[in-house]
């Protein structure tokens, strides 16, 4: 199969949409909450209310909200340690996000995760990995396990542009290709690695060429619009459905923020950062639900309010949730098997 480019959307008039109104209500008010939620885990770091590292998702959110309205609610996600908002963007509370974040009991992972490890199997959440890269097998294992049940379900193996130089990449994507698997790879290129630009990193600056030598189509994403985002994913979904095996994703977008609160951000200019901010993807949507008389300025601000009031009650939850019991060290680590035979 020919790899496949698709330039970046061009964007949409605001006054034209490609969407309903209640799409593009929901991208906003998913959109804004995420916001409000890292914004409020940048303050609390600095509090060292909750330890560890902390990647936020400033700037991504178009990534996540243009996904989770075209999937299916059975499909699988898996992604890196940049993971506060899968959640959020799958429908978990603020609240229990919180509470992992502080390693309370009444967390996604009941506090054992925190920052780097968010899973939630109610929603098909995969994780949450530190390990850079490391998703990236396990993704394809998920769809293989799918596939060999002969279950109709895609997984979304989500990963970063630098996860996008490890090995495991091309070993799971000649084996995705090979057997078929379904299975979107996602690469979330916010141009950076830690601190190392995609350009400085490799000869291939284009990734979704990455897996041309094993005929995986790859198609170029605009991540800053949601309009885009959706409908490379929905068309990938259809893609994968059919039993044509994997493709490719390099969905383009920026983090506002460092790669971690530690990061002093100097291998960027304040100019380029702020040439990004001028496509922000919410004020892109707010502008579209503007222009066509879908909400007015004060609705608009009233939903912003509301994320705030929730992202306030979930640190309240948080800090009022209980840490979990020396007891629990131990369980969740590793599952019982029962063996068909006697062991000396």
């Amino acid at each position: 199969m020919t790899t496949k480019t698709a330039a970046k959307a061009s964007p949409a008039k605001a006054d034209s949409p490609a969407f309903p109104k209640e799409t593009y209500q929901r991208w906003f008010k998913d959109m804004v909450l995420m916001r409000r939620f890292e914004e409020k885990c940048g303050h609390l770091y600095t509090m060292q209310k909750f330890g560890g590292f902390c990647h936020l998702y400033i700037g991504q959110e178009a990534v996540l909200a243009g996904m989770v309205t075209a999937i299916r609610k059975t499909d699988r996600i898996i992604t890196g340690y940049r993971d506060h908002c899968h959640p959020l963007a799958l429908g978990d509370s603020p609240k229990r996000v919180m509470a992992e974040l502080y390693g309370k009991t009444t967390g996604t992972s009941k506090g054992k995760g925190g920052s780097m490890h968010f899973f939630d199997k109610s929603r098909n959440l995969f994780g949450g990995h530190g390990i850079v890269g490391g998703q990236i097998g396990l993704g394809a294992g998920i769809a293989f396990a799918d596939w060999y049940r002969g279950e109709d379900h895609v997984t979304l193996c989500m990963f970063g542009d630098g996860a996008a130089r490890q090995g495991i990449l091309h070993e799971t994507f000649n084996m995705a290709m090979t057997w078929k698997l379904p299975v979107i790879f996602i690469v979330e290129n916010n141009q950076y690695a830690m601190g190392t630009s995609v350009a400085r990193t490799s000869n291939v600056h284009d990734l979704h060429r990455l897996g041309e030598s094993y005929d995986m189509p790859g198609v170029a994403v605009d991540g800053m619009r949601c309009e885009a985002v959706h409908e490379a994913i929905a068309n990938a979904c259809e893609h994968v459905r059919g039993g044509n095996g994997p493709i490719l994703l390099d969905i383009q977008t920026y983090r506002y923020k460092g790669h971690s609160m530690s990061d002093p951000q100097k291998y960027r200019t304040k100019e380029e950062v702020e040439a990004y901010k001028q496509q922000d993807p919410i004020e892109s949507v707010r502008a579209t639900l503007l222009a066509n008389k879908w909400a007015s300025e004060a609705e608009l601000e009233a939903i912003d309010e509301a994320a705030k009031k929730e992202v306030e009650e979930a640190v309240k939850f948080a800090e009022e949730s209980p840490v979990p019991d020396a007891s629990e060290l131990y369980t969740d680590v590793y599952k019982q098997a029962d063996y068909p035979f006697e062991r000396d």
